[in-house]
């Protein structure tokens, strides 16, 4: 078979092989997978082809022993799995995770990407100056500032807000000397 009867003949016959493959298997995919498959092996041995011996009916052959092969390694592989079921899921994020990385996006940009490099990433300071194209010390500022806002945002108990005082007031942090009043109001702040 020369190149261009090869085509002509791939061009009618494929798209009747996976219609019939497609019975076979029930994966439209799959038959086309298979199909291909086939038809590039017949590909090898074109010249070899001839039309008068029922190419279509050895490609359909090809095709039909690659799709039980491959519905056989499939089933090998479920039966393989079931009698030895994969670990447990790894778990999730725990919270201190969850609040670092929602810690994380608070900061701009160019802190957040400092201080990942430099933390998560371990970094070198001139490593991190190199990646992100800025100063040494711009990147030192940047780690700076970076850790202050996150040492403010993750030391703060995540569930409290400030007490309030009478008047609205923040009064955490005021002692209360048992009278009612605190030390701030009587004037006895120590």
């Amino acid at each position: 078979m020369t190149e261009d009867e090869f085509d002509a003949f791939y061009a009618a016959a494929f798209p009747r092989l996976v219609g019939q493959l497609y019975a076979l298997t029930g994966d439209h995919g799959e038959a086309q997978d298979v199909v291909q498959e086939a038809f590039v092996r017949a590909w090898d041995r074109r010249r070899s082809f001839l039309a008068d011996e029922a190419p279509e009916a050895w490609i359909r052959t090809v095709a039909m022993r690659l799709a039980v092969s491959r519905w056989r390694r499939a089933r090998r592989w479920l039966d393989l799995v079931r009698k030895n079921p994969p670990a447990d899921r790894v778990p999730g994020p725990g919270p201190e995770r969850t609040a670092l990385v929602q810690a994380l996006r608070t900061l701009p940009e160019a802190q957040r990407t400092a201080v990942v490099l430099h933390h998560l990433c371990d970094l070198s300071v001139e490593q991190v100056a190199s990646e992100t194209g800025s100063p040494v010390g711009t990147v030192k500022a940047r780690l700076s500032r970076g850790r202050a806002a996150l040492a403010a945002q993750l030391s703060a108990e995540p569930d409290t807000e400030p007490d309030a005082g009478p008047d609205g007031r923040d009064t955490s942090g005021v002692r209360d000397d048992g009278d009612g009043q605190s030390a701030k109001e009587s004037g006895r702040v120590r």
